[in-house]
């Protein structure tokens, strides 16, 4: 028997185009994120909207706060450049 439905929505067209491109990136169709979404839409009973998606966690902001006062009171002693780091990387 076969349980699927279909569910039709209206959204704004470059929205749609947007979340294709996004959903091949990852390599999904557009409607399996969409179920993956309302899986846990229904699991969760809650909705998280964000109008600042790259803000760090309150844990990572701490390590930064810590990394910055370091930095800024010359305890830092790691590389300043990415490719130091690197090379300090392939020595481990």
């Amino acid at each position: 028997m076969n349980t699927h439905t279909i569910l039709n929505i209206k959204t704004d067209k470059d929205l749609k185009v947007e979340a294709q491109s996004v959903a091949k990136e990852l390599g999904l169709p557009l409607s399996t994120v969409i179920n993956a979404f309302l899986r846990q839409f229904v699991r969760d009973k809650e909705v998280t909207f964000s109008a600042d998606t790259h803000r760090p966690t309150p844990y990572l902001e701490g390590i930064l706060k810590t990394a910055q006062a370091e930095f800024a009171g010359g305890d830092y002693t790691g590389p300043l450049s990415g490719d130091e780091l690197l090379q300090e990387l392939r020595t481990l």
